[in-house]
């Protein structure tokens, strides 16, 4: 079963909010490689073909710029729901077939599902890249949902629920936040689906997602690897381009009302330790020449937690012994409002009272003492080394691209994206660590540990998407 909700990803978590930011190098200082070729079928789908010659494979993504954050209430979860009907056959390819003919090529293929998107790829020999966009093409018009296949998955998607939020504590902490986090944008419901809203849900609602969203002109093909562009926009437009494109909905977003002081939750649940979770309302990154708070965002998280010697880890798990775990994340791509995290466990003896102070301590000290050139300069390294190593996977470049073209942004934008990065001043991120964390933009999300059943010790959790 191809897992959603970035089931695939949830492992990906860090390098892809990484490449959110830092996705790219100027070009005197990565490894040479052809830019993308870009072109549009009559239809509207966009088709964005990177050449890469150093392996005998191809890497073929069909990203649909729909997510949860389209979703209406009442339906929550149904992005993903429709993301697992789409392996249950066509009125050509039966249940199943997709995936078993893709193996039999030598090929994998799996999904995933986001707040922003949907995404679904292949990896597979280049001599089969025309079967793959036919099998994709195929699903993008004729998919079969049947009543009875819908009312067999909607329980295994249940039971997932179960198994990555309901029974994992952190995952639970994380869904509170959002929904405390936001009480008006759709980024306060989780991607996998309130389970009122999957108990509810019938098969014309995933029909319905289904006849609104998958349309050629709400799709971006992505394809990189050992192939020739032009060979590549022609099996496009005879595949994807007999598709006819269709009007879409209205995208009925609400935004998010500035909030005016702090929120806390507590969730109480079986677990070995406590968990906190700061979350605070900061700017996203629109303008990739110009939003220069959100370069300085990135490089705040950067220094509290890129590398393993960052101050976090060094500070609170190392010298104070104060965390188990502590950690800072900002992801400032995407089409929503962002938010910059900071969380953790604390030790066995120390309080999660301590830990939120000692969080709080990092920030200040940034915030008062400002950050060296030399740290500064070291951050910065990480994220380059992080972005030529994402260069070495046809994978990494397909999702980097994808992602770009899904959160309103576009693959032109890489060597802007960067060179913020590299412009950023340390008292930029000294100015931004004063403007934004006051406690009238915090909201808080704490785990109070209730006792484990004998039998089952906790499960750490997959990280969540925030």
């Amino acid at each position: 079963m191809p897992p959603g909700l970035f089931s695939s990803l949830f492992s990906l978590r860090r390098p892809i909010r990484r490449l959110a930011l830092a996705c790219a190098c100027l070009s005197a200082t990565l490894p040479a490689q052809a830019n993308p070729f870009e072109t549009t079928l009559d239809n509207g789908m966009k088709v964005v073909v990177r050449e890469d010659h150093r392996a005998p494979s191809v890497v073929h993504m069909t990203w649909y710029r729909s997510g949860s954050i389209d979703e209406p209430s009442g339906v929550t979860g149904v992005a993903h729901v429709l993301e697992h009907m789409m392996f249950k056959g066509t009125r050509k390819v039966g249940p199943g077939e997709f995936n078993a003919r893709v193996a039999a090529l030598g090929g994998r293929d799996n999904a995933f599902t986001s707040r922003d998107f949907t995404s679904y790829f292949q990896q597979i020999p280049p001599a089969h890249l025309g079967t793959m966009m036919t099998l994709e093409a195929d699903r993008m018009k004729n998919l079969a949902l049947t009543d009875e296949a819908f009312s067999r998955e909607i329980e295994v998607i249940k039971e997932e629920r179960r198994l990555r939020t309901d029974d994992r504590p952190r995952a639970l902490v994380h869904e509170q936040l959002m929904a405390a986090v936001f009480q008006a944008h759709p980024y306060q419901h989780p991607i996998i689906g309130w389970m009122t809203d999957l108990e509810t849900m019938a098969a014309e609602d995933a029909r319905t997602w289904y006849r609104n969203w998958y349309t050629p002109n709400n799709a971006t093909l992505v394809v990189v690897g050992d192939v020739d562009h032009q060979a590549v926009f022609k099996l496009a437009s005879q595949h994807y381009g007999l598709i006819k494109s269709t009007k879409l909905p209205v995208r009925r977003i609400s935004n998010e009302p500035r909030q005016i002081g702090p929120r806390a939750v507590v969730v109480r649940a079986p677990a070995e330790l406590p968990y906190l979770t700061m979350a605070w309302r900061v700017p996203s990154l629109r303008n990739p020449a110009a939003d220069r708070e959100a370069y300085a965002l990135q490089m705040l998280g950067e220094i509290l937690d890129g590398y393993d010697g960052a101050r976090l880890n060094r500070r609170l798990v190392r010298e104070q012994r104060i965390a188990v775990s502590a950690g800072a994340s900002y992801d400032g791509v995407n089409r929503g409002p962002a938010l910059f995290l900071l969380e953790g466990s604390p030790a066995p003896g120390q309080s999660i009272e301590a830990l939120e102070a000692a969080l709080r301590a990092e920030l200040r000290r940034i915030r008062d003492e400002g950050v060296s050139e030399e740290e500064l300069n070291r951050v910065k390294n990480q994220a380059l080394a992080t972005r030529i190593y994402s260069r070495d996977s046809l994978m990494g470049q397909a999702i980097e691209i994808g992602q770009l073209e899904s959160t309103g942004l576009s693959w032109r934008d890489d060597i802007r994206l960067l060179a913020g990065l590299r412009a950023v001043t340390a008292e930029e991120v000294r100015e931004v660590a004063r403007r934004y964390f006051d406690d009238a933009n915090l909201t808080t999300a704490r785990l109070d540990p209730l006792p484990l059943p004998a039998s089952a010790p906790e499960s750490h959790p997959a990280p969540q998407q925030p």
